[in-house]
């Protein structure tokens, strides 16, 4: 078994090989030669933050793998005048532990422990590119992105390789963030990228609008919308009840964690929207933000892999 580090996986994935080999798996789950199981959590109160780990898991019979994914997060809920974010980290602020365990289906060997950091955000910015080249107008070319740490990158990367992107307006609640962001990017895609002080002023004109945020509350609002637009996120907070009220076709690239019915005791839906166990009190279990139910009245709902597959036209 080898052990490979968040540098020894950047000197190898490209946003392009992501793209592919993402589309591919999809693929694999239309015919049946794939599956994963959506993410649950668990949840230890402790003092001054909470605790929480997270595993998914997957297989890939044409691979010959199956892989669990591994968070351990120390969580903190942070309220800034009208802006609400959940921060995490692993041993100190700014550090992170997330791994990627490796198994042959075909003996059951272990193959690799993969540190995630990296390959996490290049995983989730695959995705949305993939949506963006399925239910994108062919000739975007404008991005409003909200947000500017690793999943703005990865975000307006993979979306860059499947439409063409000439301007991202962008917005971040820090100014230096988003200056920061725009300078780092402008270098690395050779567009123009503009910093705004307002989310209104990047959603504005926008083709593309990606929510690439930690925050636990709307990020923007349905009259913002305009005719066309593709609307992408990370987490399901970040879109209000008016937005879903909004806009025409939903899509999303599978199920993200479980929905149960009659959920055993000590469960609850975290601030994530995902199926979680809690280890402590009602009084504790109540101080974890719920990420809201999106009841969606929409009969043209579905996925990318239906997209793929031919068997729902999505955007039309």
């Amino acid at each position: 078994m080898i052990f490979l580090t968040n540098q020894h996986v950047q000197a190898v994935l490209d946003m392009r090989s992501c793209l592919e080999v993402m589309e591919e798996a999809y693929h694999e789950l239309n015919e049946q030669r794939a599956g994963y199981r959506p993410r649950i959590d668990f949840y230890v109160p402790q003092q001054p933050h909470y605790y929480r780990w997270g595993t998914m898991e997957g297989a890939s019979r044409k691979l010959g793998i199956f892989a669990i994914r591994m968070k351990s997060d120390m969580l903190s809920w942070n309220r800034e005048g009208e802006f609400q974010t959940e921060d995490k980290y692993c041993i100190k602020p700014g550090t992170y532990c997330g791994l990627i365990f490796l198994l042959s289906v075909k003996n059951g060997e272990p193959l690799a422990l993969i540190n995630d950091g990296y390959l996490q955000h290049m995983r989730v910015g695959a995705c949305a590119g993939l949506g963006a080249k399925y239910l994108s107008r062919k000739n975007s070319k404008v991005i409003g992105m909200l947000g500017s740490g690793g999943m703005a990158r990865t975000y307006a990367t993979a979306i860059c390789q499947v439409r063409p992107i000439e301007r991202i307006r962008i917005f971040s609640p820090t100014k230096a963030n988003r200056l920061a962001y725009a300078e780092e990017m402008t270098s690395k895609l050779g567009v123009e990228i503009e910093p705004v002080d307002s989310p209104q002023k990047a959603v504005k004109g926008a083709d593309i609008v990606a929510m690439t945020t930690d925050s636990l509350i709307p990020v923007i609002k349905a009259d913002w919308l305009e005719a066309g637009m593709h609307v992408t996120n990370v987490r399901n907070n970040e879109a209000g009840p008016d937005i879903f009220a909004r806009v025409d076709v939903f899509a999303r690239l599978g199920s993200s964690t479980f929905v149960v019915d009659n959920p055993p005791p000590n469960t609850i839906g975290g601030s994530d929207g995902m199926f979680a166990y809690f280890a402590g009190t009602k009084e504790e279990m109540k101080k974890v933000p719920r990420a809201p139910l999106r009841e969606i009245d929409n009969p043209n709902i579905g996925t990318i892999p239906d997209i793929m597959a031919g068997s729902w036209a999505g955007r039309t």
